[in-house]
């Protein structure tokens, strides 16, 4: 086969580059984003040489060409689109157009904020770290030269991503909302233009300049938007639809001076007149909502949040809180916000220390260690994920740790300068009240840690007998088989291929043989052989018997989304095994309740006959199928 042509002809069949918006593989099928279906010859992508069926789901083009020759014709279709190999998380970002309103609307909050960050964190840092030494300074705990260029320059540069913050976030926002990202800059600049009154000023000074607008209709504040954010999204936002439709209208010769002088011009006096005025006390609001939640009696309202944070990071909203912290540090001064988060997570990482500390399972130890100390510097997926919700309990009490520890940085009024970092480095951000922030610490840490030893985690215990069964069985079951035989690699139901619910298994276009609806989570070698492949997912296998034949197992549909989540590969790629031998293992409730079809793929590759030898339940190691 020309995989080379194989990709050129895709190409040109589903509308060329400017018909895609990104490319994928998973372990049989190319998977293809396009911005118009209706652009794709779908009938003639069929009949490419190598392609054995096309189908649509997910939003996704699926072109089936097989284990091995996708990967070949994946390398090649970006080499002539002239995509990228990071194209397979652009696949996901065009799936999630296609979600609900309000998750796109967080995702792209995420998507704006997650680059700039970095510079809020080290303004945050900075401001912190100054503001200690000039309390130190004031009461005498220090004597430095605050006069001192080193001093002062850093002062300077404490605020500086804050005092210019609307030009980051407009930036940023231009990328993603797919304009040109320095006019969008420009619309930044012109939000904190010197000539408005300064923002900040407007508590002690009052209003000091006002302006007609709309011919006389009625008149407008002139006052900047610093420490603003929602106002400056949605004037980027419009910006770039502006932007965008001039583009599409404009001729070719005049775009260069017509498009950028008309986008920043409309959006400009739509952002003085109507786009700031309302967003602005929208955004205050919303705000002003969230402190007095956090505010009510007794730290009630904080309490629930530092309980209820990790539920929100397991749905994947906890970006949009950004806003909230940038929004209050406007308003404020500091962020109360992210002291609830800081709590939540140090909680769910003592938690999981708590796991590492009580397990006598070394696999469960030698996961929970490393994530409880990744937890505790503020990155909490492999504690989460890992080891809390998969154990459940110890994640309940993580929750009720950060819910105490939020109750007493509500109580206390812990405030932080910055944002972007929680756990052990979000005391940099809290200089100017450590100690409150480390009897949070201890208080998150102390209570999530208590409730999981006592409460949260037990081992699994086993009857002797159990134990004496487990010792027998640990080496590999040993087996007389045949050359032309494959064994069951799973435990479980066989069916018929034909009767998996995903067309291209059922089809038969990837192979003849069963599914098998799994009993338990482990996968064997079916046979004595080499893996051919092991794909990163880890969902997939590929494997070729000592006689020659190929064989595609593959766990669950659709899993490839889960991008290797729940699964754990036992073996690599090109090594050899022999019947019986652990490949591979997989969380099946996890994956269930993920929502995915777990039922396994057990399907001879090469056009060879193929005799289905054993339906129904099935122990490891049955002979399934007979091939010749």
């Amino acid at each position: 086969m020309d995989y080379r042509k194989a990709a050129e002809e895709i190409y040109e069949k589903v509308g060329k580059k400017e018909n895609l918006i990104s490319a994928a593989h998973c372990a049989t099928r190319l998977r293809l984003v396009l911005a118009d279906n209706a652009k794709c010859d779908a009938k003639a992508v069929e009949e490419i040489d190598g392609v054995k069926g096309v189908f649509s789901a997910s939003g996704q083009l699926q072109i089936i060409l097989g284990t091995g020759t996708v990967n070949k014709v994946y390398d090649e279709f970006l080499a002539v689109s002239g995509l990228t190999a990071a194209s397979k998380e652009d696949a996901k970002a065009a799936a999630a157009a296609k979600q609900p309103f309000y998750k796109q609307a967080i995702k792209t909050l995420g998507d704006i904020f997650v680059p700039i960050i970095p510079a809020i964190v080290a303004s945050g840092f900075l401001m912190g770290i100054m503001e200690a030494l000039n309390f130190m300074v004031n009461n005498g705990f220090l004597n430095i030269n605050t006069s001192g260029s080193i001093f002062v320059f850093a002062n300077l540069f404490a605020n500086t991503a804050y005092v210019f913050l609307p030009i980051l976030i407009a930036y940023s926002a231009a990328k993603v909302f797919g304009g040109n990202p320095y006019l969008g800059a420009v619309i930044g600049m012109l939000m904190i233009h010197p000539d408005l009154q300064n923002a900040w000023t407007v508590a002690t000074e009052g209003v000091l300049k006002t302006q007609k607008v709309w011919f006389g209709l009625y008149e407008v504040d002139l006052v900047g938007y610093q420490g603003h954010v929602i106002p400056v999204i949605i004037a980027v936002f419009v910006m770039c639809m502006v932007e965008k439709k001039l583009h599409k209208i404009v001729p070719a010769m005049f775009d260069l001076f017509v498009t950028p002088l008309v986008s920043v011009f409309v959006t400009g006096y739509l952002t003085y007149s109507i786009i700031g005025p309302v967003f602005v006390t929208i955004e205050n609001g919303i705000i002003g909502g969230v402190q007095q939640l956090i505010s009510l009696p007794m730290g009630i309202g904080s309490f629930l949040m530092g309980g209820l944070y990790s539920t929100t990071v397991v749905a994947g909203v906890h970006h949009m809180y950004t806003v909230i912290d940038v929004g209050q540090l406007g308003l404020y001064g500091v962020t109360y916000w992210l002291p609830l988060a800081s709590a939540a997570n140090i909680a769910q990482g003592a938690a999981t220390l708590a796991v590492a500390l009580k397990t006598k399972n070394q696999r469960t130890k030698s996961m929970a260690v490393p994530s409880a100390m990744s937890c505790f510097m503020g990155i909490t997926e492999p504690a989460i994920f890992g080891v809390n919700l998969r154990f459940f309990k110890p994640f309940i009490c993580g929750a009720v740790g950060g819910a105490c520890g939020a109750l007493y940085a509500s109580i206390v009024g812990l405030g932080a300068t910055g944002t972007g970092v929680t756990g052990i480095f979000g005391l940099l951000l809290c200089l100017h009240d450590p100690i409150n922030y480390i009897i949070m610490f201890l208080i998150s840490a102390g209570a999530a840690f208590a409730l999981t030893w006592m409460f949260g985690y037990k081992d699994a215990e086993e009857s002797p007998k159990a134990e004496a069964k487990k010792e027998e069985t640990v080496p590999v079951v040993q087996i007389e088989t045949e050359a032309n035989g494959v064994y069951a690699p799973v435990e479980g139901r066989v069916i018929p291929h034909t009767e998996i619910a995903d067309a291209t298994f059922a089809s038969g276009a990837l192979g003849s043989g069963v599914g098998i609806v799994p009993a338990k989570g482990e996968v064997v070698a079916p046979f004595d052989g080499e893996i051919a492949m092991f794909f990163d997912t880890r969902h997939a296998i590929g494997l070729v018997s000592e006689s020659g034949t190929e064989i595609l197992i593959h766990v669950g549909i659709n899993t490839v989304e889960l991008n290797g989540k729940h699964f754990r590969a036992l073996k690599e790629s090109g090594e050899k095994v022999k019947a019986g031998e652990r490949l591979l293992e997989f969380d099946m409730d996890a994956i269930k309740a993920a929502g995915y079809d777990i039922t396994t793929a057990v399907l001879v590759s090469a056009p060879e006959q193929v005799e289905v030898v054993k339906t129904g339940d099935v122990k490891e190691l049955e002979k399934i199928l007979v091939v010749g």
